[in-house]
Formats: structure tokens, C-alpha cells, sequence
């Protein structure tokens, strides 16, 4: 074995769990991500998936990716730099700037591409990258990508914060980023402070907002709207593949920002186009929310409701006051192999779930994250609820 290849064999974590039978990942799903889907060949239970707006069966954004396959072909074979922008791109990029309330926006071919594509861009040799620790993991790539210093705090800890931005020496830039909406247990970052702060230190503030879009907000714009502070929020970030039912990501801010990063961002110029359907997804998913902003209020109805029954069973659920406006539900759950070992018994009785373990979590902390979609119904639910239930509580 060559010696950079001796890790792979060392690590035998994986192994060891599909040894003992609670290996949670790469089940086989088999047919459209829905609130109710065949896994394995066996009707599942969704609780596991971002698709909070269950637009990925939307007949409107399924027709919008046939019909673009249809006009522009399956791919652009190129970067949007050279030969492959097209005038969906433009347009897409035009109504997430409006939706938002930016000046413009640029789109990547993944979320994760967008945050490493934003941040290694804008934070140069002399800057500071400045972000809570709950950070998604994404955001912390770039961090590594970049030329700048990182330094971070405590999640919403705003003395820590505070701590952090004094310590920027003056004449260097600072670039405050945090989640809007945390991905593990569904917190709120404490934007009218954050911003407050970044303020006070010349600090430009970039929001990923990749789980709340679509789920908080005035017609689910997101967090900074949620909090009404869009005008002090620099930059925002947010992800196709989840609301928006898609594949792909973007960023939305000033129209000097947004060019800079066109000239100027690795992954941008040296990465192939967002796909022809993909881009058309997101495009028709936001039209739908923009004339469905209902969707929004129902998906908080049944989020609400899922922590109220998930409480009525004994469940331990995570619930500081800014998560019960998100759908995504943490469960305590304890130690690793426990952990696995319930999801796995869930999974067993027709329930998907997603355990969070070390080191997403702290060591004797692991968690099983539920996620809710507009698409369930209060009776799924409770047939959920109580699958749940009898696999942590019995």
C-alpha cells in the first residue's frame, strides 16, 4: 500500500458500522423526493430531506426543466465566462436579485461552490473572514481557500464576536459571515445584532442563507427579511437545491460586488454553467413562491405541528425560541452507535431520518435531525411521530 493511501485503510469507521448494521448513509432512494417516498423498495417516510417546499413535484417546475431540455439541450459545455451563459441565466440571476432585494446576483453550480467562490474572492491576503463556529462546512472550505485570516466565535455569542472584530487591525477589511439559518438544529443567527456590530467595526456582513430561503421571511426572502434588515445585510447567499427544488446556488448583492466576482472568482470562471434545467427550476420554483407565498405559511403550520407531537410523545426535542420558526427538528439522541442504531430501527418501521454524530456534533450529543416540507400532511406526521418514538422512548 502506498503510503498516501494508508489512511483509507485505517479508517475503518464505515466498516465497522455496516458490520454492526447501523451504517445510515447512501440508502437508495427510488423515486421522486416527495413527503413519501420508495427507499429500498419500501414505502419511507421523508423526514430527512430540504426540500422544505415540496417543490420538487411542482408540476409547473418539472414541465420548465423538460421544456428547457427541450430548447437548450442537456448542458452548456463550457463556463459562463466564455460560451456558456444563456439568457435563462441572465434572467434567473435578475429575479433572485429582485427577490431579495439586491442589486444583482451571480449563480454557481452548487451552494457549496457559491460559498467557496464568494469568500476566496472577496477576502484578500490583508482581510479577515470572521464566522460563528456552527458555520456550514462550506463556508469553512473557503476559509482554507482564501488568502485572509479567519477568526471565529462562539455561535451567536455576540460579545465573542465583538471580541473579534475589535481585534481587525485598522485599514484591513472584515467580512462577518454566518448562516441564517443553522442546518443542524434549524437556529436563527441574531442578525440585528450581528449587523449592529459589523456596523459599529466597518465590517461588511454576507449572510448563507441556504436553509431560509423559502422558509422565513416576507414570502420566504429569508432571514435578513425576517428580521427587516435587507439593507444591512451585504451579501446574500442561498442554495437551488433546497426550497428551490433544483440544483445550483447564487449570490445577490451590490452591482460592483456581484461584477467583481464575474471577473474575479476561481470557481466561476473555471467551472462549467449551471445546467439548462436546473437553471429553469429554480427559475420557475421562485415564480412559484413569488405567486405562492402561502407556501411559506403552511410550512411553518406543519413544522409547528410536528413539534408539538413529537413533544406529546416524550420526545427530546431541541427548542431554544428562534428554531420554532424553522423546519428543521433536532432530536437529542446521545451516544454514536445509539444514535445509528435508532435511525437505523426508524428507517427499519418505514421513517428516513438523518443522524448527526461526531464530528457534526459534540462527542455524546449525536442528534437525529428531522426536516419537514409543505408536503406533509398532519397525518404523516403522526405516523411518523410515532415510529420516532417507539425507537428513542421504548
Amino acid at each position: 500500500m502506498k503510503q498516501v493511501f494508508e489512511k483509507c485503510v485505517a479508517d475503518t469507521r464505515a466498516e465497522d458500522a455496516r458490520r454492526a448494521g447501523v451504517y445510515p448513509y447512501f440508502h437508495r432512494l427510488e423515486s421522486r423526493q416527495d413527503a413519501v417516498v420508495v427507499m429500498e423498495g419500501k414505502r419511507r417516510i421523508m423526514l430527512g430531506s430540504n426540500n422544505y417546499l415540496g417543490l420538487t413535484t411542482c408540476p409547473e417546475v418539472v414541465e420548465a426543466a423538460v421544456k428547457a431540455v427541450e430548447k437548450y439541450g442537456t448542458g452548456c459545455s463550457g463556463s459562463r465566462f466564455l460560451n456558456g451563459t444563456l439568457d435563462l441565466h441572465l434572467e434567473l440571476e435578475r429575479e433572485l436579485a429582485d427577490f431579495v432585494g439586491k442589486e444583482d446576483a451571480i449563480t454557481f453550480g452548487t451552494g457549496f461552490q457559491t460559498n467557496l467562490g464568494v469568500i476566496s474572492a472577496l477576502v484578500g491576503r490583508h482581510d479577515y473572514l470572521v464566522c460563528d463556529v456552527d458555520n456550514h462546512a462550506s463556508i469553512y472550505s473557503a476559509a482554507r481557500m482564501c488568502l485572509g485570516k479567519m477568526l471565529r466565535f462562539k455561535h451567536n455569542d455576540m460579545a465573542g464576536l465583538e471580541a473579534r472584530l475589535a481585534s481587525v487591525p485598522s485599514g484591513s477589511g472584515a467580512l462577518v459571515v454566518v448562516d441564517g439559518v443553522f442546518s443542524v438544529d434549524g437556529d436563527i443567527a441574531n442578525l440585528p445584532d450581528i449587523c449592529a456590530l459589523a456596523k459599529k467595526y466597518g465590517a461588511a456582513v454576507m449572510v448563507d442563507d441556504a436553509h431560509g430561503l423559502g422558509v422565513v421571511g416576507k414570502g420566504g426572502r429569508g432571514t435578513a427579511s425576517h428580521f427587516g434588515l435587507d439593507a444591512d445585510v451585504d451579501l446574500v447567499m442561498g442554495t437551488f437545491s433546497k426550497s428551490l427544488a433544483s440544483l445550483g446556488g447564487f449570490a445577490a448583492g451590490k452591482r460592483e460586488v456581484i461584477d467583481f466576482l464575474r471577473h474575479s472568482s476561481y470557481p466561476f470562471v473555471f467551472s462549467a454553467s449551471v445546467p439548462p434545467a436546473s437553471a429553469a427550476a429554480a427559475l420557475a420554483a421562485v415564480r412559484y413562491l413569488k405567486q405562492h407565498p402561502e407556501l411559506v405559511a403552511k410550512l411553518r403550520s406543519i413544522s409547528e405541528y410536528t413539534r408539538t407531537a413529537f413533544a406529546s410523545r416524550g420526545l427530546p426535542v431541541l427548542e431554544p425560541a428562534m428554531r420554532r420558526f424553522t423546519p428543521i427538528i433536532p432530536i437529542q439522541a446521545g451516544g454514536t452507535y445509539e444514535t445509528c442504531a435508532a435511525a437505523r430501527k426508524m428507517f427499519d418501521e418505514g421513517v428516513f431520518v438523518n443522524p448527526f454524530i461526531p464530528p457534526a456534533t459534540p462527542e455524546g450529543a449525536a442528534l437525529i435531525r428531522t426536516s419537514v416540507t409543505a408536503a406533509h400532511t398532519t397525518e404523516i406526521i403522526d405516523e411518523a411521530a410515532d415510529v420516532i418514538a417507539k425507537a428513542l422512548v421504548c
